[in-house]
């Protein structure tokens, strides 16, 4: 699979001989041990492992209700996690989840610069998956390009096939993974393994499973550096003091390669070796200094640090630092770790904020929700002994697995009266049985004398109050009627 992209250096006439696109060449990072490498596999571990195991976990919530910890329950219109059951009227939580996942990178991105893209993004974790399969099928970064560049044999199409085959076992896990988290997981796996589940599912496996494989597999660093929106304005929340991976120039120029029986002395510790950019997953010469197409996973500090050591030089020459800290030992200076800044309080606040909020709403949360639709065809029916009528319908949503009596009355208009369809009528006061975890429907009509009417519209209110003593539930409409 070749991937196209515009070479801007590529100079072409207008008139043709030559091609506005140059075919991408697949980058084979080199393998390098050290500190940051070993972090990206554990939390590579510990990521796959929630993502394949997390739909496993048990929640008992009662008798009938689903004991799975964490589920979307498309069918019954649920979302579960652990000890919170969501509804669909409080998608608003899940905004606020989103809302904090957003300020938490801006805040990451402050601190430590692009470390969610080096370690915690899933692009990043299942395309070091991946290019862990080459390694151990084909080899190094050595035998992996010089098998690109060869003809297909038979070695090269046994190779080939074998990884491809293990990245597709590897996509349909990914797939699979992702589609348990909507059902009962142990029935579902049952059931996609024995080919008895339904369409949609395999539709789902195939369809994250197959970008898994296309971006992970091939596309690889070109969805960092197109496809992702976060490379384009990342350097919008970094500052001086921001803690980015950086190559410390003082130190490396002038650099030069190193021959055996020369010194150090008057020249830079960098020694021209690329294992940086042989070691980079996108490609890039830290040694330019910031750009796009650095994610942050310091596995060229590892490559370089190794390097360091071979020829008994400091560690470092490589480092994550912030820019001021570099300027700082580039004039003989010690640099200063700065966490605590204007933009990170600010972060810090917001997220504060934002996150009592929503604890507070969790812990102030009704059990009983109350929507009051007025029928609007038609708005009102004016009856024989003169008395207006209009039409509701009201939504009585009983949010917990037991069963509850509520009281219904309607107020704000004097004499008024109302009847349940097929329940009592003409009455002030009615009570409604609402079973365990659902939702009630009624069809209400409610009657008010026209001299009772303040015009047009008169302001009504229906209240519900739950017999075991929660806090009542109000809610405000309008009784339409003709002009008076």
């Amino acid at each position: 699979m070749s991937i196209k992209t515009i070479d801007p250096t590529l100079k072409t006439s207008p008139n043709g001989g030559g091609s506005l696109y140059a075919e991408t060449v697949m980058i084979h990072p080199r393998s390098v041990k050290g500190k940051f490498r070993s972090a990206k596999w554990w939390v590579a571990v510990v990521l796959l492992a929630f993502w394949h195991l997390a739909p496993f976990l048990r929640w008992d919530r009662g008798p009938g209700a689903p004991n799975q910890a964490i589920l979307a329950d498309m069918a019954g219109r649920r979302g579960y996690f652990f000890f919170l059951e969501i509804w669909p009227q409080e998608v608003y939580y899940l905004t606020g989840l989103l809302f904090i996942a957003a300020i938490s990178l801006f805040l990451m991105s402050s601190l430590a610069g692009r470390v969610w893209c080096g370690f915690l993004c899933w692009q990043t974790v299942y395309t070091d998956l991946f290019m862990l399969v080459e390694r151990v099928v084909v080899g190094d970064r050595a035998k992996r390009m010089a098998m690109d560049r060869q003809k297909w044999n038979g070695d090269k199409i046994v190779k080939k096939t074998v990884v491809n085959l293990i990245w597709l076992v590897i996509s349909a896990a990914c797939g699979i993974a992702f589609t348990l988290f909507f059902g009962d997981a142990p029935t579902m796996l049952r059931d996609i393994l024995t080919l008895e589940e339904s369409v949609g599912t395999y539709s789902a496996i195939a369809i994250v499973g197959g970008f898994c494989f296309m971006l992970a597999g091939y596309a690889r660093e070109q969805v960092c550096l197109y496809m992702c929106p976060y490379s384009r304005f990342q350097s919008a929340m970094f500052d001086e003091h921001s803690l980015i991976v950086g190559y410390e120039e003082h130190r490396g120029e002038p650099r030069q390669p190193f021959r055996k029986g020369s010194t150090f002395e008057n020249r830079g510790h960098c020694i021209d070796c690329k294992m940086c950019v042989n070691a980079c997953p996108t490609g890039i010469d830290i040694r330019d200094g910031i750009q796009m197409g650095c994610i942050g996973c310091a596995l060229c500090i590892d490559a370089c640090d190794s390097m360091m050591d071979k020829y008994n030089l400091p560690r470092g020459l490589i480092r994550w630092d912030s820019i001021a800290n570099q300027a700082a030992r580039a004039a003989g200076g010690q640099g200063k770790l700065r966490l605590v800044r204007t933009r990170t309080v600010i972060y810090v606040v917001i997220l504060t904020l934002v996150g009592g909020l929503m604890v507070g709403s969790l812990a102030s949360r009704k059990t009983t929700e109350l929507s009051v639709q007025h029928e609007r065809a038609p708005l009102f029916v004016q009856l024989s002994n003169g008395s207006i009528r209009n039409g509701y319908v009201l939504k009585i949503s009983n949010m917990i697995r037991e069963e509850r009596s509520y009281a219904l009355e309607v107020s704000g208009i004097d004499d008024v009266t109302f009847s349940v369809v097929g329940g009592p009528s003409n009455v002030t006061k009615t009570d409604l049985v609402i079973p365990a975890d659902s939702v009630g429907a009624y069809n209400v009509f409610v009657t008010a004398p026209p001299a009772k009417l303040q015009g047009k519209r008169t302001a009504l209110a229906f209240t519900l109050t739950e017999k075991s003593g929660e806090r009542p539930t109000r809610v405000e409409s309008m009784f339409a009627a003709p002009d008076q």
